[in-house]
């Protein structure tokens, strides 16, 4: 069907959806907010994730495989095999969000450790990482609905601007945890 036979219908359930991808959207925003900025980390105990930080960047090297594959698949019309891609992208990426909100819950942050020119090119990367991160959700939300709605003009729209936010935030998340273990000081 096309999305000009869906408009009556859509309307409503699409204001539907919009509010709860903003409401799921701020919720996680807001606990990841109370993990990083109010809790800041604290023993749990018997609790070690510190193994979780390589868990998180295979997680997103993952994700970011499964997105390039899927524009390959979409782009040579297995539209079957990109959805199973998409959906295995999400999933890494929802099981990498899980586990980094565990791993901060627990260690609180990381710390770069090296400076001069490395530490400036590393918080370019983390910053532009985390503001780009805030689309990532909400935008997979609104592509996986508008395809499940058959709405596949509005689903280009959306994915058009989502793809390189969401390669870019998941091989980003890979470069950034190399970055952290390169500049962490020595274990004894």
């Amino acid at each position: 069907m096309s999305d000009a036979a869906h408009a009556p219908i859509t309307r409503v359930s699409d204001r539907n959806f919009f509010i709860f991808t903003a409401v799921v959207s701020a919720a996680a925003l807001a606990f990841l907010a109370y993990i990083l900025l109010i809790r800041r980390g604290g023993p749990v105990e018997g609790v070690d994730l510190r193994f979780l930080p390589a868990v998180n960047a295979s997680f997103n090297a993952l994700a970011a495989t499964f997105l390039a594959a899927g524009w390959v698949a979409i782009r040579r019309g297995a539209r079957r095999a990109h959805q199973y891609l998409m959906v295995s992208a999400f999933a890494s990426s929802a099981l990498f969000l899980v586990c980094y909100l565990a791993y901060h819950y627990v260690h609180g942050d990381t710390r770069y450790a090296g400076g001069g020119v490395m530490r400036t090119v590393y918080l370019v990367i983390l910053a532009s990482h985390v503001l780009l991160s805030l689309f990532v959700v909400p935008g997979a939300l609104l592509a996986f609905y508008f395809a499940w709605r058959d709405a596949f003009a509005r689903h280009r729209k959306v994915t058009r601007w989502l793809a390189p936010i969401w390669l870019y935030v998941s091989v980003t998340g890979v470069v950034i945890f190399f970055m952290l273990r390169g500049s962490l000081p020595a274990v004894p």
